[in-house]
C-alpha cells in the first residue's frame, strides 16, 4: 500500500466515514490503478475523466456506482492530495430519478404467507414493522425491542444517528415466538457464529423467492418494504414529518419523495378526463 493511500485511510477515519464506506472508496482507487496501471497519485484530471467515460460508455455501469467512484476519487485528489478538483472539467454524472416500486398491502400479505422459516418472516415483519433498512434489521440487539414502550430502538444507522421506530402489536407477537424458538443472546438475529449477526444477503434472498413464489412480477426487493411502509403511513394521514423521523431522513426532501407513490384510491382524485362525456357508440 503506498503512502498516499494509507494517509487516505487515515483522512477517512479522522472524518468518521462509515467502515463500509472506508472499504468501498479504497476498492474504486484500487480499481482506478488497476485500470491504468499505475498509482493513483501520479495520475492526473485527464485519467480521471476517461475512466469515468469508460465505466458509463463501454461499461455500463449504473448511475449509482460511477458517481461511488467519482466520491472516492474526488476525495482522495482533494482531501488527501490536496488537489484542486475541477467540477466543470471533472461533472458528477446526473442522477437518474426512478420512483421506486411499491407493493399493496395484499402483495405483502401474499409475500409473507410464503415465508415458512419462523427467522426470516419474524426480519420481513420487523423491516416492515418500523421501516427498517436491512442493514439496521440485521444489527438489531435482544435490547432493541422496547415492549414497554412499543418502538424498535435503531442504534447508530445511516449518518452514525440514534433513532426510535415503531414495534407493532404483531410484529411482537412474532417476535415473541422468534425468542422462544431460537432464543438469541445478544444479537437478535445471528448468523451461523452466534456472537455474529445474520448477513444482509440471507434475508434478501430469501425475500425474492417468497416474492416469487406468491406469483408477484413486480421486481421488489426487502428494501422495497421499507418504502411501502412510509407509503402505506401517508395513505393512513400520517404526517410526513412524523414519517421522517421514523425513517430517519436527514431531509424532509427525501421523505416527500413518497408523496409520489400514494394511492389515489386513498386521495379520491379524479382524474379531468372523468368529467367529460363519452360515448361509446361514437
Amino acid at each position: 500500500m503506498t503512502v498516499f493511500k494509507e494517509k487516505m485511510i487515515q483522512d477517512m477515519k479522522l472524518r468518521n466515514f462509515s467502515s463500509r464506506t472506508q472499504v468501498c472508496h479504497l476498492r474504486h482507487i484500487e480499481h482506478f490503478e488497476k485500470f491504468f496501471d499505475s498509482d493513483a497519485d501520479s495520475l492526473n484530471s485527464d485519467h480521471i475523466r476517461e475512466f469515468l467515460a469508460h465505466a458509463i460508455d463501454v461499461r455500463n455501469l449504473s448511475t449509482g456506482y460511477v458517481n461511488q467512484a467519482y466520491s472516492a476519487l474526488r476525495f482522495f485528489f482533494e482531501s488527501t492530495l490536496d488537489q484542486h478538483w475541477d467540477i466543470k472539467y471533472i461533472p458528477r454524472a446526473k442522477k437518474q430519478k426512478k420512483l421506486p416500486v411499491i407493493l399493496s398491502k395484499k402483495e405483502i400479505q401474499a409475500i409473507f404467507d410464503r415465508v415458512n422459516n419462523l427467522k426470516h418472516k419474524t426480519i420481513f415483519y420487523t423491516i416492515y414493522s418500523g421501516g427498517l433498512r436491512v442493514s439496521e434489521v440485521v444489527r438489531l440487539r435482544v435490547k432493541d425491542i422496547d415492549s414497554y414502550s412499543m418502538k424498535i430502538i435503531v442504534n447508530q444507522s445511516k449518518g452514525y444517528k440514534d433513532r426510535h421506530t415503531l414495534l407493532s402489536n404483531i410484529n411482537l407477537d412474532i417476535l415473541r415466538d422468534y425468542y422462544r424458538e431460537y432464543k438469541p443472546q445478544y444479537w437478535l438475529f445471528p448468523g451461523q457464529n452466534p456472537e455474529i449477526h445474520l448477513s444482509s444477503r440471507t434475508p434478501q434472498k430469501e425475500f425474492r423467492k417468497a416474492r416469487i413464489d406468491a406469483g408477484i412480477a413486480k421486481e421488489a426487493s426487502l428494501h422495497t418494504l421499507r418504502h411501502c411502509f412510509a407509503t402505506h403511513l401517508l395513505d393512513a394521514g400520517v404526517d410526513l414529518v412524523y414519517i421522517q423521523q421514523l425513517m430517519g431522513h436527514a431531509s424532509i426532501k427525501t421523505t416527500s419523495l413518497y408523496l409520489h407513490l400514494r394511492d389515489t384510491i386513498v386521495l379520491k382524485i379524479k382524474s379531468p378526463l372523468d368529467t367529460l362525456s363519452y360515448d361509446k357508440n361514437a
